[in-house]
Parts: structure tokens; C-alpha cells; sequence
């Protein structure tokens, strides 16, 4: 894998000669592809280090496209989604994209978005200090490896549903704030209308418990996230004797 090359899969030829001399010079390498089937080959290749994924591809789009990556890789996706389409970005986050961008947008936004993203995916950014795996119950997370298991059994998770874990189990029984989470998952500020925190959220939920765990990570209104410990009640708080 090259660290460096990125692919875009987007059939808007002008868009992809647009971003391919935009990225260059910041250091990345592009290859552009205008198709979904031929995108998704590229994708599990193994060459690339991130890919730029649009919605609306021929061939196939590109929600099947990043099923079938997810099914195959953990290669970090960013998409792009018709700006207000609010059910195609969380549609997208809900099948595992790492984040998405909304058309038009600004290069420099997208180009924060990626190495935010790669970040993830190389381990780099600053994780809550707690050295070891952390156990709860059902739950083992190994930072070192970056890997889950419940009841034993290996269990997959994107970079961004890791780092929340991670901080949500650092933290368990206390609130983990949004603004945190959102800078650790996302690499970026959190933003009022911004969904994509509580979606990654859902697919943890439903991933741990379709492992068999019985988690309850609760939303703290207006604060943030708590993994509530076994002792904790449904509602986070202390259950008395």
C-alpha cells in the first residue's frame, strides 16, 4: 500500500482533473477512475491508501461499491454526497464510510477531511492515556493492535468507531464529551446539524451487540456519549443497594 496514493472514483471527469491538480501538489498521488465496478476493483488492489467515493456512479453505485469494500477492507472511505441530501450521507456512514464531504465543496476542506482520515488509519492521533487493554464485561479492546473482542471472538470495526470505543471505555461511567469524540472519530470539530458522530455511535452499538456484548452507551443530551459500567443502570446513574 502507498501511503501517498489516493483514488477517486467519481464519473465527473472535470472534478477528478480539478482534484488530482489540487492534491499534487499537497503531496498525494491520484488515480481517477469514472466507474463504480471498475472503482471497486481498484479499491481491494491493495495499492491505495484512501479512497474518494461519489454516490451516483455508473456501473455501480457508490453505496454497493463501499459494501463491498467494507466487506473486504478496512481502506479508509471518504464520500461525496449532493449537498442537503442528508439520507445518502447517512446511508453512507451507516455502511462504514470514515466521513463524507457534500458537492461543491472547497479543496482545502477536503484535503483537512483526508488527512484527518489517514491519521486514523496510521494509528497517529492522540488516543485517551490508558496503557493495556481495556476490558468491560463482555468487551476487550487492545489499543496496541487496534482490535476488539467480545466473548473472545474477533470483532471488525473503522478507524472511527475504534477511536470512539476506545474513548468511551477509557472513560466508563463518566460522560465522554461530543466536542471530544467528534475531534478523536472525525479529526474535526463538531458541528450542530453534523450527524455523523451519532451514526458511528449506532453502528457501534448494533456491531457489539450483534457480537453478543450488552453495552449501554448512552446519549447525554446537549454533553455527549457514557459506556455505562455494570454496575450503572439504563440511565447512567449509580444503581443503589
Amino acid at each position: 500500500m502507498d501511503e501517498k496514493l489516493i483514488l477517486v472514483v467519481d464519473d465527473d471527469e472535470e472534478l477528478c482533473g480539478l482534484l488530482t491538480q489540487y492534491l499534487e501538489p499537497e503531496g498525494f498521488r491520484v488515480r481517477a477512475v469514472h466507474d463504480g465496478a471498475v472503482g471497486l476493483g481498484e479499491a481491494l488492489s491493495g495499492r491505495y491508501a484512501l479512497v474518494i467515493l461519489d454516490v451516483m456512479l455508473p456501473g455501480a453505485n457508490g453505496f454497493e461499491v463501499l459494501h463491498r469494500i467494507r466487506e473486504a477492507s478496512p481502506l479508509p472511505v471518504i464520500m461525496l454526497t449532493a449537498r442537503g441530501d442528508d439520507v445518502d450521507r447517512i446511508v453512507g456512514l451507516e455502511i462504514g464510510a470514515d466521513d463524507y464531504l457534500a458537492k461543491p465543496f472547497l479543496p482545502r476542506e477536503l484535503v483537512a477531511r483526508m488527512r484527518a482520515v489517514l491519521r486514523r488509519a496510521r494509528a497517529d492521533a492522540p488516543a485517551p492515556a490508558k496503557a493495556g487493554p481495556l476490558t468491560l464485561g463482555e468487551v476487550t479492546l487492545v489499543p496496541d493492535s487496534r482490535s476488539l473482542r467480545v466473548n473472545g471472538a474477533q470483532v471488525h470495526l473503522t478507524d472511527a468507531e475504534f477511536s470512539i470505543l476506545h474513548a468511551l471505555l477509557a472513560g466508563a461511567g463518566s460522560v465522554v464529551a461530543r466536542e471530544e469524540l467528534c475531534r478523536l472519530a472525525l479529526g474535526r470539530e463538531a458541528a450542530p446539524e453534523d450527524r455523523s458522530l451519532a451514526v458511528h455511535v449506532s453502528n457501534l452499538r448494533r456491531k457489539l451487540t450483534d457480537a453478543g456484548a450488552h453495552p449501554v452507551i448512552k446519549a447525554v443530551r446537549g454533553e455527549g456519549y457514557i459506556f455505562c459500567r455494570p454496575e450503572q443502570g439504563e440511565n447512567g446513574q449509580e444503581l443503589s443497594a
